[in-house]
C-alpha cells in the first residue's frame, strides 16, 4: 500500500517543482538577504502542492472517465485499483490541509511572524495555488480539460513560485526577475505539453480538451520548441544584463541535453514520449542547479 502511495504521488515530477523555489532562493542569496528557513519552508510547501496536484489529478481524471483503456502513460493508482477512489479523495485532503500549514509558516517567516498587508496577499496566493492544484481536474469544468493547464502552470511554477520565493526572503521585488521566472515556468509548461502529447488520442476520445488537443500533434511539436527556446533566450538575457564573471554562464552545459531531447520530440510518436518527461524535468533541474552555482 506504502509503495502504490509512493508512485501515486510520482516521485518523478518532484525536482521540476523544486526549480522554481530553488531558483528563486538562489536569486535572494545573490542579492540578499537570505533566508535559511524560508528555503527550507518553501521546499516542503512546493513538494506538498506537487503531490497534491499529482493526488488530485489521479482522483479526478478517474471520476471524469479520462483514465480509460485509451490511456497511454503509466497506469494510475485509481484506475489500477491500487488505491480505492474514496481513500484517494482522504489523500488530496490531508495533502491539501498539510500544505496549507507549511504554508501559512512559510508566510510567517517570510514576513518576521508580523501581521502583514503582504503577508495576507500571500496567503489568498497561496490558497489559490491549492485552489489550482486541484482544480486542474477535479470538480465542474476543471481548467485542464478546457486548455487552461499551460497558462496556469506557468504562472504557478514559474513566475509565482519563483517570485513569491524570492520576496519572502528579500521583502523586495525586481521587475527583471520575470525573465528566470518566466524560463522555469516555460519548462515546466513544456513538461505538461509533453504529457499532453503523449495523452492526446485519449484525451480527445475522452472529451479532454488540452491544448495540444485543440492545436494538433504537428503545431504541438512546434509549440514545444517555441518554449524551450524562449526559456533559455530568458536565462541568457538576464544573466547578460547581470553579467561578472564567465562561470554565470555554466548553465549552458546542459544545452546539449535539450537539444537532444528535442530531436527526440520531433521524431518520436506521442504515445513513447513518456521517458522524455523525465528527462526534460531533470535536465530543468540541472539547469536550475547549475544557474545558481553561477550565481554563488
Amino acid at each position: 500500500m506504502i509503495n502504490s502511495w509512493i508512485e501515486a504521488a510520482r516521485p518523478r515530477t518532484l525536482p521540476l517543482a523544486l526549480s522554481s523555489t530553488l531558483l528563486g532562493s538562489f536569486l535572494a542569496w545573490h542579492d540578499q538577504p537570505f533566508k535559511v528557513s524560508v528555503l527550507l519552508l518553501a521546499m516542503l510547501t512546493t513538494l506538498f502542492l506537487q503531490v497534491l496536484s499529482n493526488l488530485a489529478n489521479d482522483y479526478g481524471d478517474s471520476v471524469n472517465g479520462m483514465d480509460n483503456a485509451q490511456r497511454v502513460g503509466p497506469d494510475r493508482a485509481v484506475q489500477s485499483g491500487a488505491i480505492g477512489l474514496k481513500a484517494m479523495r482522504k489523500g488530496v485532503i490531508v495533502t491539501a490541509v498539510l500544505a496549507l500549514i507549511s504554508g501559512i509558516f512559510l508566510i510567517a517567516c517570510g514576513f518576521n511572524f508580523t501581521m502583514t498587508a503582504g503577508g495576507v496577499l500571500f496567503f489568498i496566493l497561496g490558497l489559490a495555488a491549492l485552489g489550482a492544484a486541484i482544480k486542474y481536474t477535479v470538480g465542474k469544468n476543471p481548467y485542464g480539460y478546457i486548455g487552461l493547464g499551460d497558462l496556469f502552470v506557468y504562472l504557478f511554477f514559474g513566475l509565482t513560485g519563483v517570485l513569491g520565493t524570492y520576496f519572502l526572503h528579500t521583502g523586495t521585488f525586481r521587475l527583471p526577475l520575470l525573465l528566470p521566472a518566466s524560463a522555469v515556468g516555460l519548462l515546466s509548461t513544456a513538461v505538461l505539453n509533453l504529457n499532453n502529447m503523449r495523452d492526446a488520442k485519449g484525451d480527445e476520445v475522452s472529451g479532454k480538451r488540452t491544448l495540444v488537443v485543440i492545436m494538433g500533434i504537428n503545431y504541438a511539436r512546434y509549440y514545444h520548441l517555441l518554449l524551450i527556446i524562449s526559456a533559455w533566450l530568458c536565462l541568457l538575457v538576464y544573466t547578460l544584463m547581470n553579467y561578472e564573471q564567465p562561470l554565470q554562464l555554466i548553465f549552458g552545459m546542459t544545452l546539449p541535453f535539450f537539444v537532444i531531447h528535442l530531436k527526440k520530440v520531433f521524431t518520436t510518436t506521442p504515445a513513447s514520449l513518456d521517458p522524455q518527461m523525465r528527462v526534460l524535468s531533470l535536465a530543468t533541474f540541472a539547469t536550475v542547479m547549475l544557474y545558481g552555482i553561477g550565481m554563488m
